[in-house]
């Protein structure tokens, strides 16, 4: 153990206090801590103490803990003088020798177990606010192995929640063309992906279909025309109406909303040509459908002119050498 303070001369320095030698009885440093930390620190004076650990850098050099001893007694001027001063002595010892440091100034905080507590703190997550509570119960929900209650599509491992009997069978009739139209919804409290509405739906009646008060996932069935040709386009709408939704559920939705794509097309083998977010339905139009689907390209390029060159002031005339 090395034990530094600062000289209180006219030009303050840093100056060796007292060490202790490692001795053929230490066994370990756990050992021999309480017997030589807590007793050779001043009460009302603050000190750099560098206790040496058994671990070792790369190099083969041991690596040390430094405390920042600072008691409540000592005067103010001392305490701001040694927080100014520990990056300079740090430098100074060698930095990448440092594996841990901590401040104390009571007693009890330099004993073995005070040091154990403190790294027991450190090691421990700092608290969370609200939002980072919700977000990360989504993440874990996010990354849960799920799988479906019918055996037929036991492979949902995606998902963040498994769907439901209702909704699996709703879009195996989707897929055999029995129906036009399904809507899904997250159930929170059982924590599954339900069925909402399915059946025949006409392009009219869309719009109508799409809450204003809560968010869905829709798979909708586009029959139209397009350059002469008749096309039926699987398109996925994801609905949010705004930021009057909570925000759990809103996270919810929008964490989910790859994994319940991934499942539609990969497990219902339902092909998605257009997916969609709007927050009514009242964006749901036929020139809004055909625009995302069938987007008009420019032929007319335009043209780039040639940059004029930079400016250099008049051109200055000289003569023909004679």
């Amino acid at each position: 153990m090395i034990k530094i303070s600062i000289s209180d001369n006219a030009s303050p320095e840093l100056v060796l206090d007292t060490f202790k030698e490692v001795t053929k009885e230490d066994d370990n440093w756990e050992e021999t801590w309480d017997s030589c930390v807590p007793q050779l620190l001043d009460s009302d004076h603050p000190c750099y103490v560098l206790y040496r650990l058994d671990d070792m850098d790369g190099g083969g050099c041991h690596l040390w803990v430094m405390i920042s001893w600072s008691p409540e007694s000592s005067p103010t001027r001392q305490k701001m003088l040694y927080a100014s001063t520990k990056a300079t002595f740090k430098k100074q010892f060698g930095a990448s020798q440092i594996k841990d440091e901590f401040f104390a100034s009571s007693k009890e905080e330099v004993t073995l177990a005070g040091y154990k507590k403190h790294l027991r703190v450190e090691a421990a997550p700092g608290p969370l606010t609200k939002q980072e509570e919700e977000a990360k119960e989504i993440k874990e929900q996010e990354t849960r192995v799920e799988i479906s209650v019918d055996s037929k599509h036991n492979n949902f491992s995606q998902l963040s929640f498994p769907f439901n009997e209702a909704a699996v069978g709703a879009l195996d009739q989707y897929q055999k063309l029995a129906a036009d139209y399904v809507q899904l919804s997250i159930d929170l409290e059982n924590e599954s992906v339900m069925l909402t509405r399915s059946g025949d739906l006409l392009l009219e009646q869309l719009a109508a279909a799409v809450p204003s008060d809560t968010a869905r996932y829709h798979i909708f069935r586009f029959k139209h025309n397009h350059e002469s040709d008749y096309i039926e386009s699987n398109v996925f709408i994801y609905s949010m109406p705004g930021y009057s939704i909570p925000i759990k559920e809103r996270m919810m939705y929008s964490s989910c909303r790859n994994a319940v794509v991934d499942v539609i097309e990969k497990q219902m083998n339902i092909k998605i040509d257009k997916k969609l977010e709007v927050d009514s339905g009242d964006e749901l139009t036929e020139e809004f459908l055909m625009s995302e689907l069938h987007p008009v390209k420019s032929l007319n390029r335009p043209k780039f002119s040639k940059p004029a060159p930079p400016s250099r002031g008049n051109r200055r005339m000289t003569k023909t050498p004679a």
